[in-house]
């Protein structure tokens, strides 16, 4: 089926018509978490990317299969469960149920199955025996090894030379291996860790095996739709594909997506630096409909920058939206009205967010501008349905307006202390030190102070109202 909706393939390295093997129907697996702490900002975005454009499928085919799964086994939950004392559900459990809450809190749907690996260790052993049986894989010393040159296509998705993933991938160089890039599929357990009786022992699968044998189970053996982050395309799904294809002589996947990077105030997050941002600490910062838009705001395959004036832009951008909904909020909305086509054009268009959010606005301007009390409930009842499409404007307008105002930032500087920072980020700014502008800005933006930069200086606003100019 050639289909109206266009994404980027990464497979391709264009964007291509969405091709599906039946007319109304798409199947899309996205890689979950590993569950063994809290979400950051980096897992809530694919999470909240996929979750739209899943929204944006059901509106094209009657049937939408979304499998998004949960690795409940692997050694970093290993270590926690170590380190607490505990086995490694208990270590799951609590983290799955973490995320749950925090994506519902996002306006994250469920996906349609939530697949865990500890559920399918069966699927994975037939799946690693097949693809020993073809001349894929061997055993040596308790593990289960694909070779990675039985298959003549590895590579391709990243596309990589071999050299060029030795040099800069996680490869483990074991002298079990045939060939360097030959990669786990089965691994021994010790007594200590967790372990599946297989016939090569007892073990536990690798990464990469898992989601081949998940997806074959639930999907089957070619999917519409595979998505994660960037980080993943090598090795994760490169291998992925070189499992699926050479397990059944079949195309693993019609159409690879791949959502970029978050970074934190212009770095990469990492413990080091101690910026990584958990989802539950930044739902104490401002509603989860705030955090989505700020997650939304940037195109996904672009990297996003967070930052205090991103979460405050969102934070201003939904005040307007519901402030002019709550105006209106006695008028019922006419049933039966679809999105609008600009907002699904947009859409359409390898999931163009930032052009359909300006196509939201324009919206909204009809809503503010209808001078009768049908144009009102139409134009209403367009915007909420647009909005939809993309999980907002979806709340009560009174409780979304209170919810901002309780999450407001408070004013922590004095007046003066205001003044001293606009006055040093306005000499900066006259001085080229964007650096350092960027920085007193953040500050004046944790602080509560709304800047608003003009050819002529910048204005600033407190929450409580007072203003000045510089």
């Amino acid at each position: 089926m050639t289909s109206l909706i266009v994404l980027h393939n990464t497979l391709a390295r264009v964007k291509e018509p969405l091709r599906t093997e039946h007319p109304d129907q798409v199947t899309m697996y996205v890689c979950g978490p590993t569950v063994y702490n809290y979400a950051h900002i980096g897992n809530a975005r694919p999470a909240v990317v996929f979750d739209v454009l899943a929204r944006l499928l059901r509106n094209h085919y009657r049937k939408v299969v979304y499998a998004r799964n949960f690795t409940d086994v692997d050694d970093k939950i290993n270590f926690a469960a170590a380190a607490e004392g505990v086995s490694i559900g208990t270590i799951t459990a609590r983290y799955i149920d973490a995320y749950h809450k925090d994506m519902r809190a996002l306006g994250v749907l469920t996906p349609d199955l939530e697949p865990r690996v500890t559920e399918h260790i069966p699927e994975i052993i037939a799946l690693i025996d097949t693809l020993i049986s073809r001349g894929h894989a061997y055993v040596e010393q308790g593990h289960v090894l694909f070779h990675v040159p039985s298959y003549s296509d590895y590579g391709r998705l990243s596309g990589r030379r071999t050299e060029d993933m030795l040099a800069g991938a996680r490869v483990e160089v074991a002298p079990y291996k045939r060939d360097p890039m030959d990669f786990v599929l089965w691994k021994p357990s010790t007594s200590e860790q967790p372990g599946w009786d297989s016939p090569w022992g007892r073990g536990r699968p690798g990464w990469h095996v898992e989601c081949s044998a998940m997806i074959d189970r639930h999907l089957g053996h070619t999917i519409d739709i595979h998505g994660g982050g960037q980080d993943l395309i090598f090795p994760h799904h490169e291998n992925e594909i070189a499992q699926g294809t050479c397990a059944h002589g079949a195309l693993y996947c019609r159409t690879w997506v791949h959502n970029s990077f978050v970074t934190v105030n212009g770095q990469k997050m990492s413990k080091s630096l101690g910026n990584v941002l958990l989802v539950r600490d930044l739902l104490a910062q401002a509603p989860g409909e705030v955090i989505r838009l700020a997650l939304l705001s940037t195109h996904y395959r672009r990297p996003l920058d967070w930052n205090a004036q991103r979460l405050a832009a969102a934070r201003r951008t939904l005040a307007r939206f519901y402030t002019s909904l709550e105006k209106v909020e006695s008028i019922v909305a006419k049933p039966g009205i679809a999105p609008d086509d600009r907002v699904l054009a947009a859409l359409r268009n390898d999931l163009n967010v930032p052009d359909a959010l300006v196509c939201l606005h324009k919206l909204l301007e009809m809503l503010d501008n209808a001078d009768t009390e049908d144009a009102r409930a139409q134009a209403k009842a367009r915007l909420i349905s647009s909005a939809s499409l993309l999980g907002l404007l979806q709340q009560a307008p009174g409780i979304a307006l209170a919810k901002l105002k309780q999450t407001a930032p408070k004013p922590s500087l004095s007046l003066e202390h205001i003044k001293a920072l606009v006055a040093e980020r306005e000499q900066a700014r006259k001085q080229r030190d964007f650096t350092r502008a960027d920085l007193l800005r953040d500050e004046l933006i944790r602080a509560g102070v709304q800047l608003q930069d003009l050819p002529h200086g910048s204005n600033w606003i407190l929450a409580e109202g007072k203003g000045d100019q510089c």
